[in-house]
């Protein structure tokens, strides 16, 4: 690998909600999400760069067409075009996927007996879809000691690669080492729905809410799985009746699912968007202090523009903001749209004693942003006041 320095950095934590609260801290600014970088111009964030930003610093004449394309706005970027871009040397901004892979096979080989290298080895190789060598790397793994996240994940590639037999026989392995997780039970449910055996996908999906039944993934696969099969109606009806039960009572993981299906993009009626926010309410009646089920109506309030019902909603949980991040931006987001700079510098003011490094991040990146608006707010003013 390149001892070049990378010209691509984290901005600093993901702050991004399900959804966000609105159009952002200015009315033009632009909202990150996951999947592809998208490349803008600095003044499309004017109230400060978002912290899940990639910064990307000017690149030389290999650019010029990006460098073009962004002048009419905000420009989609798959990574492998990351991968692409050079700085004014000519020496690229981002490590090349293979010289990161192949960093790291040097890096375990260089240590084989090292289970964490190898580890973030295979990681790495499922992430970019290496199925096939994150297969054989988790077997070492696993052969050395490794333990039931890595029969999990050695599961999943053999899955992935529709290895069926072989992918059954390690998830059952990795049900067996990881009794408290309900995720072998969903694989073994992708698996047996690969092999149409939807009784038994049904088992286990029911298997993996029993075992952890505030795991909203899990519900939301009973969900999608009883929709495929039945229709939407049924899905809403089989999930409520299971929330009910008794053992289910106080947990708000199942209308968390529900919400998020009629909250999906793929949803763009509104009579979805009002099914998304009952369930959501419902979700943080039974469970009032669930940190994904008030951003989850917080989102969707921000959504139709009701900043005000996002305050009411967050201001009793500021305790929650200084261990959750996801929560304090939303709540700030809603306050600064307010206007209400008291309130978001007392806000700030106490994210900042934060123990938790993201919060205190956050804390300090916003903090910065408005002083910026304020300072320019004030430049303004005084410009305005001087005579003709």
């Amino acid at each position: 690998m390149s001892n070049t320095p990378s010209r691509v950095g984290s901005g600093g934590p993901g702050g991004g909600a399900p959804g966000g609260v609105g159009p952002g801290v200015g009315h033009a600014a632009v909202q990150l999400k996951g999947g592809a970088a998208i490349l803008a111009p600095v003044s499309s964030f004017p109230n400060g760069v978002p912290g899940n930003a990639l910064v990307l610093l000017p690149i030389n004449a290999a650019g010029t067409p990006v460098e073009k394309k962004i002048v009419d706005g905000p420009v989609a970027l798959q990574m492998d075009e990351v991968w692409k871009l050079q700085d004014e040397q000519g020496r690229p901004i981002a490590i090349g996927l293979e010289d990161l892979l192949g960093g790291l096979e040097k890096h375990w080989n260089d240590a084989p007996d090292d289970l964490g290298r190898g580890r973030i080895f295979a990681q790495e190789l499922m992430k970019y879809g290496r199925h096939e060598k994150a297969e054989k790397v988790l077997a070492k793994v696993v052969a050395l000691g490794g333990d039931g996240e890595d029969w999990l994940g050695l599961g999943v590639s053999q899955l992935a690669q529709k290895r069926l037999d072989k992918a059954e026989a390690t998830l059952r392995g990795a049900q067996n080492l990881l009794k408290d997780s309900p995720f072998p039970s969903l694989h073994l449910a992708k698996l047996m729905k690969e092999k149409g055996d939807r009784k038994a996908e049904r088992e286990c999906v029911e298997r993996a809410i029993q075992i952890d039944n505030n795991s909203v993934d899990a519900w939301a696969y009973l969900a999608n799985s009883i929709k495929e099969s039945l229709g939407e109606e049924e899905m809403v009806k089989q999930v409520e009746a299971l929330a009910n039960a008794p053992v289910n009572a106080k947990c708000g993981a199942p209308f968390i699912a529900l919400q998020g299906f009629y909250a999906s993009p793929e949803q763009k009626d509104e009579k979805a968007r009002e099914r998304a926010v009952a369930f959501a309410k419902l979700a943080v009646e039974r469970a009032p202090g669930d940190p994904l089920a008030l951003l989850c109506l917080s989102a969707l309030y921000g959504q139709g523009g009701k900043v005000d019902e996002v305050v009411k909603l967050l201001a009793p949980h500021e305790a929650l903001m200084l261990r959750d991040v996801r929560v304090a931006h939303n709540y700030f987001e809603a306050l600064f749209q307010l206007r209400d700079i008291s309130k978001v510098t007392a806000l700030l003011n106490k994210l900042a004693t934060s123990q938790v490094r993201e919060v205190k991040q956050f804390a300090i990146d916003r903090s910065r942003a408005v002083s910026q608006m304020l300072a320019q707010q004030q430049q303004q003013l005084a410009a305005a006041a001087k005579p003709a």
